[in-house]
């Protein structure tokens, strides 16, 4: 599972950080899923190895403009590619009234099918791979959290146990996996005997703004990635004049903590934290660290992040984020 960030700033650009977006792909698919969207998301893309063209569903956390502003941009994007493959997006309600204005307003003609499904806190939903559950985070604005749960692998063939038996790969192998029992050589073969044990699919969240980690509660338990916005150090935010409710590196570190989450991506980094001031990241690492004792990363924007399969994370030697395994 391979996740790439294009996008790890608060509330708007700077220098060293665009706003909102992840591009995740799945192993030997075909496809890819973007969460969030900010302004500029379509030329992150192009400076990534991702293709708009590849592109099959658009999640977004929630209505504010660093989460969802760049889609006007890539929806006329993906028309100039003549990328012209169906696309669905799947936002909180009010996502269709911006897009039908701004396609209106623009004369923009698609040439390609748009789907847009305004989904509701707490639904869950169905895709080939692995299901999504839409979990309710607290905000100033409705925002919610993905939870992605990937599916189990249990018809994987133990293709060495069949060579020893004198069954090369055949049609019979594609029985065997649909569940059906077969004839070789006389005898009746069970599927069941000549199947590996099932791979447990992998877990993450990928959390739009949050001002509590903690309303994740049994979803962070022993999760395998939590992607979770940090946009403030604890004493930066107490000294703020007025409050917003996002999360602190302090609060952030003490609920992964408690809930056992094995990694942990940070994103969503406040413009104060750059590496021409007094404040910098490792600040926020460094308080994290302080209360959680797992994996921790502070992601850059075009880190590649994978999830592998033995639930560990690793990150493409090209990337530059403060890292640490414990």
């Amino acid at each position: 599972m391979k996740l790439t960030f294009l996008g790890t700033s608060a509330g708007k650009p700077t220098k060293e950080r665009n706003v909102s977006a992840l591009g995740l792909e799945f192993d030997q698919d075909n496809k890819w899923y973007l969460f969030d969207c900010g302004e500029g998301t379509q030329r992150q893309i192009t400076q990534s190895k991702l293709s708009i063209g590849k592109l099959e569903t658009i999640f977004i956390t929630h209505l504010h403009g660093d989460h969802y502003y760049g889609l006007p941009g890539l929806l006329s994007t993906k028309k100039l590619d003549a990328a012209l493959k169906p696309l669905t997006i799947y936002a909180p309600k009010g996502i269709r009234k911006f897009l039908e204005c701004a396609v209106d307003i623009s004369e923009e003609n698609l040439e390609y099918q748009l789907n847009i499904i305004e989904y509701k806190a707490k639904e869950e939903l169905i895709f080939d791979k692995f299901s999504l559950k839409i979990l309710p985070l607290i905000h100033s604005k409705e925002s919610v959290a993905f939870y992605i749960k990937e599916n189990d692998i249990n018809n994987k063939l133990n293709e060495a146990k069949l060579r020893k038996i004198g069954l090369e790969p055949s049609p019979l192998y594609g029985e065997l996996q649909n569940g059906n029992s077969i004839n070789f050589e006389g005898k009746r073969l069970d599927p069941k005997e000549f199947m590996l044990e099932t791979i447990p699919g992998r877990s993450l969240i990928i959390a739009g703004d949050n001002s509590k980690p903690d309303i994740l509660d049994i979803y962070l338990q022993n999760l395998d990635l939590l992607v979770h916005e940090c946009t403030f150090t604890q004493e930066v935010y107490d000294n703020l004049i007025k409050k917003v409710l996002h999360t602190t590196a302090k609060e952030l570190g003490i609920a992964t903590q408690k809930k056992s989450v094995k990694n942990l991506i940070v994103n969503h980094i406040s413009p104060r934290y750059n590496t021409k001031h007094l404040l910098n990241i490792k600040m926020i690492y460094d308080e994290i660290k302080n209360n959680y004792k797992g994996n921790l990363f502070i992601a850059n924007d075009f880190d590649v992040y994978y999830l592998n399969r033995d639930k560990s994370v690793s990150i493409e030697p090209l990337s530059d984020s403060i890292s640490k395994s414990s």
